[in-house]
């Protein structure tokens, strides 16, 4: 389980678990998500909320994942764009650790 801060001051906060992270990696959430200026408004943060929407809505089988993700994280009550973008750093940094543990297995074996 990971905390992000969800605002400037530090008073709130979101937690974020690692099948969150895994949910975000599977549906590909964070790509093309922030314009080539690289920041993170509340516009980055509705447009996400829509395209999860719509992925719910077009899926044929179960959409548990993507909907704990919505309730935990991404609809959460402290969710803003500080929120938002304390969740893309911290993916990156999952998902480096992620590879890394990956690539430490691959050489075990």
């Amino acid at each position: 389980m990971y905390t992000i801060q969800a605002n400037p001051s530090g008073t709130r906060s979101i937690d974020v678990s690692t099948e969150n992270l895994r949910t975000i990696e599977k549906y590909a959430l964070f790509s093309h998500l922030i314009d080539s200026n690289g920041i993170v408004d509340e516009n980055v943060l509705d447009k996400l909320r829509l395209n999860i929407r719509s992925l719910i809505a077009s899926q044929e089988e179960d959409s548990k994942e993507l909907l704990d993700l919505c309730i935990d994280v991404i609809y959460h009550n402290n969710m803003k764009a500080f929120g938002l973008q304390q969740l893309v750093m911290l993916y990156l940094k999952w998902l480096a650790t992620d590879e890394e543990d990956d690539e430490e297995e691959g050489t075990k074996e």
